[in-house]
């Protein structure tokens, strides 16, 4: 390739290119047979595209790929695109990761958990919460979706999600939630039971397999084991104190706490 184009002039005419040909980066991925992801980093110029990859593309949407590396290289039309920071890229648009409350789904959710998990004796208000955002974030980096919507600050604690005390206040008194005092090997507890069933249909099939793999994997936890790993997590780990976790932070965890499987060719680093 022509070392005096860089990544990000590279990146800049592809995107042209594919949008000139009417193509979404989901279509690009499905070309190169990479994710989605990183067609976004070839594009923003933060993952070089390969000498293979540029004669498929070239190919498909039919370009000359040493006239597309030329310095003297122009677009077949007079497609400009400005990059304007205030505006999300066509990735960033389909994945919405600003948090928007789903309240119907969030009680269904926590109706749910506690149907399967509250008569449990080490069960409380911190593992709910602990779940629930392992359910949010699974749900999140698995399917590019938010499952809840809660907001989630970094407490020392671990993560703490918005309003959470008035939700669970709120679901008492309409006597979807029943809430009573426990002990566990001395240790008080304030825990939760469901006082209606669950509206199952409220959650996808997707949404419910999610919820399900983390209840089998992390309902019998020790509360203080629990804690340590979400906080041992990278989206609490790069969040400040006090601070909104972002639920981009999802698609950085490390092994051990990925749910995901990534292409070979993803690196993480370069989102």
């Amino acid at each position: 390739m022509n070392r005096q184009l860089t990544p990000q002039q590279l990146g800049k005419r592809l995107k042209v290119i594919r949008m000139e040909s009417g193509f979404s980066q989901e279509d690009i991925a499905r070309m190169l047979q990479i994710s989605r992801s990183s067609v976004v980093q070839i594009e923003k110029g933060n993952r070089q595209i390969s000498a293979i990859e540029l004669s498929m593309l070239s190919e498909a949407l039919g370009f000359s790929a040493d006239e597309f590396l030329s310095a003297k290289y122009e677009a077949s039309t007079a497609t400009t695109i400005v990059e304007d920071p205030n505006v999300e890229t066509d990735f960033e648009v389909m994945r919405d990761s600003v948090p928007k409350l789903k309240r119907a789904k969030l009680e269904t959710v926590i109706l749910y958990i506690t149907g399967k998990c509250g008569a449990l004796p080490r069960m409380d208000v911190n593992l709910l919460i602990n779940l629930v955002y392992l359910c949010d974030f699974n749900h999140y980096e698995l399917h590019e979706e938010q499952l809840t919507g809660l907001l989630y600050t970094k407490q020392t604690y671990g993560p703490s999600p918005e309003n959470i005390t008035g939700i669970l206040k709120e679901m008492e008194k309409d006597r979807k939630l029943q809430r009573y005092k426990g002990n566990y090997k001395g240790r008080p507890l304030i825990k939760y039971l469901p006082g209606v069933h669950p509206n199952l249909m409220n959650l996808s099939a997707a949404e419910k397999e999610v919820i399900d793999r983390v209840l089998e994997q992390f309902s019998h936890w020790p509360a203080s084991a629990l804690n340590a790993y979400t906080q041992d997590e990278m989206p609490l780990r790069a969040t400040k104190q006090g601070e909104a976790i972002s639920y981009e932070l999802a698609f950085y965890r490390e092994l051990g706490h990925s749910v995901r499987i990534y292409d070979d060719d993803w690196d993480k680093d370069d989102l």
